[in-house]
């Protein structure tokens, strides 16, 4: 992947219809990671670790920071972590492709200066399968 702007990683989230943009991200994170299965035994060749492939937990996790960009996606992403619902949503990797799927809201943090607006940060983690589409 060639350098992109940052702020063209984009956070969306399906509203009943279409997925919309949440908000203004200003900081954007996107971690994929995959338990191993140790299957090492006292046959394994020299003790070396062997795995098991395609047996472990792969899972999908999302940060971001950032100011909300109207009152109905505040709202929706508010309402999405108190009722720890899980709803769908679209992370678009700018020349890379799309990362679609089930997440729920784990964290949900405001903050503000006295003399700047109210910021928000934001964590999501992967409640089911994902898909992968390139652009």
């Amino acid at each position: 992947m060639v350098a992109q702007k940052g702020k063209d990683l984009l956070l969306k989230i399906h509203n009943g219809t279409a997925y919309e943009t949440v908000a203004g991200l200003r900081s954007k994170r996107l971690a994929f990671n995959a338990e191993t299965v140790d299957a090492t035994d006292a046959e394994s060749a020299g003790r070396w670790r062997e795995l098991l492939g395609g047996a472990g937990v792969q899972r999908a996790s999302i940060s971001g920071a950032g100011i909300f960009k109207d009152a109905s996606s505040d709202a929706l992403v508010r309402s999405a972590f108190f009722n720890a619902s899980i709803l769908n949503w679209q992370i678009v990797i700018p020349d890379f492709g799309t990362v679609t799927g089930p997440f729920q809201a784990t964290a949900l943090e405001y903050s503000g200066q006295h003399n700047g607006e109210v910021m928000f940060e934001l964590a999501l983690e992967s409640a089911g399968a994902l898909a992968f589409g390139a652009l």
